[in-house]
């Protein structure tokens, strides 16, 4: 018998892409897989149970674990996955716009959280894994609120890892570089577009169209988190792909102004 069969898990955003994948990575590790996805789907991940899940409202939370506990009376593993893209300058998007990115990306995994700690508490562990981003480590030009609420999401996962270790539950967070399918299919378009970035824009979308065929599939980050999901002692982050451990490394120990000129050179800019 497979040693995580009687574990159970809960991928949110497990439609496509990167949930997709690590749910079914997971399934075959052994774990009972649900999945979440806002709308229901008509091709569900193999050995996958798909649920309906907005993570944006808390009642729809709640219920989907409540679901879950009265399916599998147990949850041991939570991936944070479902969010959503914004690749444009930082003045092109309005207040609301950036909140409605926050609300997913990281308000979204402050309720999925709350809601599976009470149960992973009272049966004596878990582990909750959060899908971040290199640009959670590294801010690129053109991504400011994306890369905020990256950064938000390790700060909150590093933080919250120190509170709740006494009840054996770990938190770590997966840091992917470029994956296919995550800016072109999940993406949003600015609401403010100016003509002043368009020029910078054009560079950016060039950058993406020669890096995306040979981005990491999402098997590569699934492979990560069933690392992470099986590891007795988990770190608190980990990268996911060889870009974003060479991106990783460059900012910890390359000079800061060589750093900037290189980053800015790879985004079209002036250097």
């Amino acid at each position: 018998m497979n040693e995580h069969s009687g574990k159970t898990a809960i991928v949110t955003g497990a439609s496509s892409g990167i949930g997709r994948a690590s749910a079914e990575a997971l399934a075959r590790a052994g774990f009972t897989v649900f999945g979440t996805s806002r709308r229901a789907i008509s091709n569900s991940p193999d050995r996958v149970t798909m649920l309906s899940c907005d993570v944006t409202d808390a009642e729809s939370v709640n219920a989907l674990v409540s679901t879950v506990l009265a399916k599998a009376g147990r949850i041991d593993l939570l991936v944070n996955n479902a969010g959503i893209g914004l690749q444009a300058g930082a003045e092109e998007s309005s207040i609301e716009q950036v909140q409605a990115l926050f609300d997913v990306n990281l308000f979204g995994v402050l309720r999925m959280t709350n809601a599976v700690l009470p149960a992973m508490r009272r049966q004596g562990g878990g582990r909750i894994i959060n899908i971040g981003s290199i640009l959670g480590v590294v801010p690129a030009p053109y991504s400011a609120h994306y890369s905020a609420v990256k950064h938000a999401v390790e700060g909150y996962s590093e933080s919250l890892d120190h509170e709740i270790r006494a009840f054996n539950i770990r938190v770590s967070v997966i840091e992917p570089a470029f994956v296919r399918t995550v800016f072109d299919q999940n993406g949003i378009e600015p609401d403010s577009v100016m003509r002043e970035y368009d020029q910078a824009r054009a560079g950016v979308d060039a950058l993406l169209r020669e890096v995306m065929p040979k981005a990491d599939p999402p098997e590569v980050v699934a492979e990560v988190v069933v690392k992470v999901a099986t590891e007795r002692r988990p770190k608190r982050r980990y990268t996911a792909g060889k870009a974003a451990r060479q991106v990783s490394l460059l900012r910890r120990y390359a000079p800061a102004e060589l750093f900037d000129k290189a980053l800015r050179k790879q985004f079209r800019l002036p250097v």
